[in-house]
C-alpha cells in the first residue's frame, strides 16, 4: 500500500544530519554528561555544546544568545511566557485571538480564574475577519490602559494563516503592554527576526522543522520591563526562568536542525510553495472551498472543505494520505473546527475540512498520487 505523509504541520521527521548528532551525545563515548556538572571535563563539554546550540537556536530568529530560555516545546514556552508575565502583576488585560492554539487558548483561560495571587485577568478575543486574519486594527480597537500582555500565533496551525506581527508592535509601540508571538508553525517555514518584527518574546520548537520533539525555546527579549517568572522551581536555571537539568542531546539537535533550515531556507519555502499549489491546483474543481488565505499564508499549508460528504467518513476513507482534521493536539476531538467555526464556517463543511501540509521529503509523485486518492475518494463518498 502505498503511504504519503502530508501532516508536516503536526510534525516532522528528524532528519538524519540531526539524528546524527543527537547520537554523539547519549553514550558513553559521546558527550554524554549534565551541563549543569560544572566540576570536571565532560560537564563543560556538554556545557559547551549546550551554549553553542544557544547561538545557533538565536540567530535562526535573529536574538542574541542571552535571549534564548530552553524549554520542553513550544507548549511549554507559550505557558511560561503568559503566567510568567502575569505573575509579576496583580490584575491586569490579556489580548489574544479565537483561533490561537489550546497552548494559548487554555492558557489564557486558566488566567481569568485563577486566584492563585490576584483575582483573575480580563481576556480579550479577537475574531479573524472575513480573509481569516487578526489585523493590528483590531488589537488597537481593544487596547486597554491596563492591557499586560498581548499574545498572537505567527502562522495559524490549522489554517497557515500569517499574522503581521510587526504591525502589531508598532500599535504597541506607546503601550506598556507586552507582545508574545507563538511561532511554532512558523519556524523553519518562513524567514524571522524578532528584532525587526519588534516582539518581546516569541515561542519556538523543534519538531515542527526537522527536529526532534520535546525541546523548544522562548525568547525573551533582555530588557528590564521583560520580568519572566519561573513556573518550574528547583536549580535556578535558564538564569532563573525555567529550572531543570538539560536535555543535551535534544538540543544539540534542536541547534542541527536550525542550521539546516538557515543554509536552505529559500530553497525549501519555493519547493513547499510549488508543491503546496500543484495540489490546489488539482483539487480545486472538485467542489472545494479553500479556508487558507490566497496569500498571507505559509507556503506548505493547504485547508480545504469538500462539500457533499461526510468529514469523518472522508478522513477514514483517505487512509492513504497522512492529513489531519485540524491541530494534531485537538485530534481525538470530534466537534468541527473551532478554527474554522470562527471563520463562519458552517458545521457541514467545518466537520469537513481537512489540513493538507507538505515539507522538506513531499515529491510531485506524493501530491500527483494524493489528487488521485482525492478524485477516487470523492467520487465514491458522492
Amino acid at each position: 500500500m502505498n503511504l504519503v505523509y502530508l501532516d508536516y504541520a503536526a510534525t516532522t521527521p528528524v532528519a538524519e544530519e540531526v539524528a546524527d548528532i543527537m547520537a554523539q551525545h547519549l553514550t558513553l563515548e559521546g558527550n554524554f554528561a549534565n551541563p549543569a556538572s560544572r566540576s570536571h571535563r565532560f560537564g563543560w563539554q556538554a556545557e559547551e555544546a549546550v551554549e553553542s546550540a544557544r547561538i545557533t537556536v538565536a540567530k535562526l530568529i535573529g536574538a542574541s544568545n542571552r535571549e534564548i530560555v530552553w524549554t520542553s516545546g513550544a507548549t511549554e514556552s507559550n505557558n511560561l511566557a503568559i503566567k510568567g508575565i502575569l505573575e509579576g502583576f496583580e490584575s491586569g488585560h490579556i489580548i489574544t485571538s479565537s483561533i490561537e492554539h489550546k497552548a494559548i487558548l487554555d492558557t489564557c483561560a486558566y488566567m481569568e480564574t485563577s486566584s492563585l495571587k490576584h483575582g483573575g485577568f480580563d481576556v480579550t478575543y479577537l475574531e479573524p475577519n472575513e480573509e481569516g486574519l487578526i489585523i493590528a486594527d483590531q488589537v488597537s480597537q481593544a487596547l486597554r490602559p491596563d492591557t499586560r500582555l498581548v499574545s498572537l500565533m505567527l502562522v495559524n496551525n490549522e489554517l497557515g494563516n500569517v499574522t503581521d506581527i510587526k504591525s502589531i508592535s508598532k500599535v504597541l509601540s506607546n503601550h506598556e503592554a507586552l507582545l508574545h508571538c507563538d511561532a511554532a508553525q512558523g519556524t523553519g517555514k518562513l524567514a524571522i527576526d524578532v528584532t525587526d518584527m519588534g516582539v518581546d518574546l516569541m515561542s519556538i520548537c523543534a519538531h515542527k522543522m526537522y527536529g526532534p520533539k520535546g525541546i523548544g525555546a522562548l525568547y525573551v527579549r533582555k530588557a528590564p520591563e521583560v520580568k519572566v517568572h519561573q513556573q518550574i522551581h528547583g536549580g535556578g536555571h535558564e538564569r532563573g526562568m525555567r529550572s531543570g537539568t538539560l536535555a543535551t542531546h535534544q538540543i544539540v539537535g534542536f541547534a542541527k536542525a536550525a542550521d539546516l533550515v538557515m543554509e536552505n531556507l529559500d530553497v525549501e519555502i519555493a519547493h513547499n510553495r510549488q508543491l503546496r499549489d500543484r495540489l490546489w491546483l488539482g483539487i480545486e474543481e472538485l467542489g472545494v472551498q479553500r479556508n487558507s488565505h490566497e496569500t498571507q499564508c505559509s507556503p506548505n499549508h493547504l485547508n480545504v472543505s469538500f462539500t457533499g460528504v461526510d468529514g469523518e467518513i472522508l478522513l477514514a476513507s483517505l487512509a492513504q494520505l497522512a492529513v489531519s482534521s485540524g491541530s494534531a493536539c485537538n485530534s481525538a476531538s470530534v466537534a468541527p473546527s473551532y478554527v474554522l467555526k470562527a471563520l463562519g464556517v458552517p458545521d457541514e463543511l467545518a466537520h469537513a475540512g481537512i489540513r493538507f501540509s507538505v515539507g522538506r521529503y513531499t515529491t510531485e509523485d506524493d501530491i500527483d498520487f494524493a489528487i488521485s486518492e482525492i478524485k477516487r475518494v470523492l467520487l465514491a463518498l458522492r
